[in-house]
C-alpha cells in the first residue's frame, strides 16, 4: 500500500539532458499515477485550499473526480472557476496557496493539487474536451484591454455570463506574458497556451491582435466611438526597471524582458530571424521567477551563468521548485552580493560586473531583513552579458491617453482590489497593471474580482 503520507511523484527530464534542451522539464502524471495521488485527499468539510486558491476552484469536488475515474466531471468543475487550468498547473505557486493549506501537509507531504489540475486539463485537451459556451448573450459590449492572464480571465468569464466581448491584444499573439514571459520549458506555447487561448474564444471572445491601445486606439474611442459599454484594462506590466549603476549603458546588458520575450515569441533560440545574444558567461542580477526563467534560458543558449542576489537564498522570492531545478541544472547563485558596476572593454561591452558582498540587517518595510554592503568587500565577476531581472512597471501608454483614469506614484492604475473599479466610470482595471509585476494567478484572481464588478455595474448594483 502506498504511503499516504508522502506525494506521488512525477517525472521530469533529466537535469543533464534538460539543460541543453528546451522542451517541458516537468512530464506530468499518467491517469494510474493521478488517481493514486487524488487519493490521498482527505475531502476536508471545511476545505482550506479553497481559501487559500485565489480563484476559489473547488478543488476537493474536482479530485475527488479524479478518484472516480470521471476526469471530463473534474475539467468540468475547475472550468467553473478557471480559464487557464494547464496553464495554472502549471506556473502557479501552489505551495504557498491551496497546497500551503492543505490538512495533509501539516504531517506529510500536501496533497499535489497543482499537479493534479495539470493532469485534469491536459487530458482534457488530449480528449477535446472543451468550456462550453453561453446559451444567449445579454447584448452588453465589453472591451478587454490585453490577452494575459487577467484578460484572458475577465473576457472569460463575462462571456459565460452573455457579454459580447472582444480583447484588443498589442503583440501578434494573444497570450500576454504566458507567450513572451515564461520560458518553453515550463509553459510550451503551441500545445498549452495556444489551446487555452482557443478554449476562450470558444466562448465566444473575439481577439484583436497588433493593437496597441493608446496609439492605435484610445480607450475613449473604444467608448465613444466603437459601442463599448465597459473596459476592462488587463495590460500587465511590461517596462523593465534598471539600477541605474555606473555602466548600465553598456553594449550586453538586458533587460529580462527582452531576452525572454526574444527566446519566446519569436523563437530567437532556433536561431531564426530575430537573433538573441549568446552570452559565453551570463550574471543575472535578481531572485525571482523571471531571474530563474532568464538564468535557465541563457543556461540553455550555452552559456556558464551566475544569478547575483543581494539577499540570502531564506529570501529568494523565486518559486523553491524554480530555484531547485536551476540549481540541478548547474546554475550557480552568488547570494549576498550586489552590483555596483558593469566594467565595459575598449569596445563598449561587458568585460565585468564589480559586486559588494552583503549582511542581513533588521527587517525592511517587506518584512525581509535589510541587505547591508560589507565595507572593503568589492570584487569583479568576469562575464560578457548582463541580464537584469529586478521586476517591472506598467507602461504609461495606457493611463497618459485615458481621461480621468488615476495613476499611483508607481504608475499602476489605481482599482479596487474587490471589483476592479477604477476612478473611470464603466472602466475597470486588474492584475499587473493595477499591482505590479505579480504572479499569473493573482493576475486571474483580479481579472475574476473585475468581471464580477462588470456583471455588477451593468445590472446596477454597484
Amino acid at each position: 500500500m502506498a504511503d499516504m503520507m508522502k506525494r506521488v511523484p512525477v517525472a521530469e527530464q533529466d537535469p543533464a539532458v534538460r539543460a541543453h534542451n528546451f522542451e517541458e522539464v516537468c512530464q506530468g502524471y499518467t491517469e494510474e499515477e493521478a488517481v493514486e495521488e487524488a487519493k490521498r485527499c482527505l475531502n476536508c468539510k471545511n476545505p482550506r485550499c479553497v481559501g487559500g486558491c485565489p480563484v476559489s476552484i473547488n478543488i476537493p469536488a474536482f479530485i475527488h473526480a479524479v478518484t472516480e475515474r470521471d476526469f471530463k466531471r473534474a475539467y468540468e468543475i475547475i472550468s467553473e472557476s478557471s480559464s487557464l487550468p494547464a496553464v495554472c498547473g502549471r506556473v502557479c505557486p501552489q505551495e504557498t496557496q491551496c497546497e500551503g493549506q492543505c490538512i495533509r501537509g501539516i504531517k506529510g507531504d500536501a496533497v499535489a493539487i497543482g499537479k493534479l489540475e495539470r493532469f485534469v486539463a491536459d487530458w482534457a485537451r488530449e480528449n477535446g474536451i472543451h468550456p462550453q459556451p453561453p446559451k444567449e448573450k445579454n447584448g452588453h459590449k465589453v472591451a478587454v484591454i490585453g490577452s494575459g492572464p487577467s484578460g484572458l480571465t475577465c473576457a472569460g468569464d463575462l462571456a459565460r455570463m452573455g457579454y459580447d466581448v472582444t480583447i484588443f491584444e498589442a503583440l501578434q499573439k494573444a497570450g500576454g506574458v504566458l507567450v513572451y514571459g515564461i520560458p518553453e520549458f515550463r509553459l510550451p506555447k503551441e500545445r498549452v497556451v495556444a489551446a487555452e487561448v482557443n478554449n476562450v474564444k470558444g466562448l465566444g471572445v473575439d481577439i484583436e491582435t497588433n493593437v496597441v491601445v493608446g496609439k492605435s486606439i484610445t480607450i475613449d474611442d473604444l467608448m465613444e466611438e466603437m459601442g463599448f459599454e465597459a473596459v476592462f484594462i488587463g495590460s500587465g506590466a511590461g517596462l523593465p526597471r534598471f539600477m541605474g549603476i555606473p555602466g548600465e549603458q553598456s553594449n550586453g546588458v538586458f533587460s529580462a524582458n527582452e531576452v525572454l520575450t526574444r527566446s519566446n515569441l519569436m523563437k530567437a533560440y532556433k536561431d531564426g530571424d530575430t537573433p538573441i545574444v549568446h552570452g559565453k558567461k551570463v550574471v543575472v542580477v535578481g531572485g525571482g521567477n523571471v531571474a530563474m526563467d532568464a538564468a535557465r534560458t541563457a543556461l540553455r543558449l550555452g552559456a556558464e551563468v551566475h544569478i547575483v542576489y543581494r539577499r540570502s537564498e531564506k529570501e529568494l522570492p523565486a518559486r523553491a521548485e524554480e530555484v531547485h531545478h536551476a540549481k540541478e541544472e548547474g546554475i550557480k547563485f552568488d547570494l549576498l552580493q550586489n552590483p555596483v558596476e558593469i566594467i565595459p572593454d575598449e569596445k563598449g561591452w561587458v568585460k565585468a560586473i564589480r559586486v559588494v558582498k552583503m549582511e542581513l540587517g533588521e527587517p525592511d518595510a517587506s518584512g525581509r531583513r535589510r541587505p547591508v554592503p560589507i565595507e572593503g568587500s568589492e570584487y569583479e565577476i568576469d562575464c560578457d552579458t548582463v541580464i537584469m531581472a529586478l521586476g517591472t512597471s506598467p507602461n504609461p501608454l495606457i493611463a497618459s491617453t485615458t481621461k480621468g483614469l488615476d495613476t499611483n506614484q508607481r504608475g499602476c492604475i489605481i482599482a479596487k482590489e474587490e471589483d476592479g473599479e477604477t476612478s473611470k466610470t464603466a472602466v475597470y482595471a486588474g492584475g499587473d497593471a493595477v499591482t505590479g509585476a505579480a504572479t499569473v494567478i493573482l493576475a486571474m484572481g483580479a481579472g475574476k474580482a473585475a468581471a464580477k464588478g462588470i456583471d455588477a455595474f451593468f445590472k446596477g448594483q454597484r
